[in-house]
């Protein structure tokens, strides 16, 4: 009889223990709530990264253009050097003010 009651006591101790256990692994820095950040960072990331890539692509586009077209090298070639063909007008407009960015506040 002692014996059972024993063998309860420990089973109910190590169940104790485990549910413990467990309970402070989800909880504790490596828990669920640390893997939400990873993932919440890796969505950021392979946003920042499709963003990129679609920039890569639009100047990978624009360098082509560059390449084969004369009329495309002398407009940029007039924009970077900010020249103008003799009866063209040219109007310079404010730089529109940059908005906040929500994480660094600036």
């Amino acid at each position: 009889m002692l014996q059972r009651v024993l063998r309860r006591a420990g089973l109910l101790l190590a169940i104790a223990f485990a549910g413990a256990y467990a309970w402070m692994a989800l909880r504790g820095p490596q828990g669920i709530q640390a893997l939400a950040e990873k993932h919440r960072q890796i969505r950021q990331l392979q946003e920042q990264n499709a963003a990129m890539s679609l920039d890569n692509e639009r100047r990978r586009e624009h360098i082509r253009l560059l390449k084969e077209s004369p009329s495309e090298q002398d407009m940029e070639i007039r924009k970077q050097l900010k020249l103008i063909r003799p009866g063209e007008t040219t109007f310079i407009l404010p730089d529109m003010p940059k908005e906040k960015d929500p994480a660094t506040g600036k």
